[in-house]
């Protein structure tokens, strides 16, 4: 379950993972095991968003590889 979306719109605006591990206060690992493949809890999704999307839709941005088929 990966979010190409999220990838995608966290390289295109140059945030990094490490940014995304701040504002979560979780291990930079931890992002990256949850944007591969792993789940980001409701919470985490509205907090990632807030920050660093707010003109973008939850939908979008955590829709998974599975979902847009």
């Amino acid at each position: 379950m990966r979010y190409s979306n999220l990838i995608g719109e966290l390289a295109k605006r140059k945030v990094s993972k490490e940014k995304i591990s701040e504002c979560l206060k979780i291990h930079r690992n931890s992002v990256t095991y949850k944007l591969n493949g792993g789940t980001f809890s409701v919470e985490e999704a509205v907090q990632i968003r807030d920050t660093f999307f707010p003109e973008c839709s939850l939908e979008y941005l955590f829709a998974t590889e599975e979902q847009k088929e």
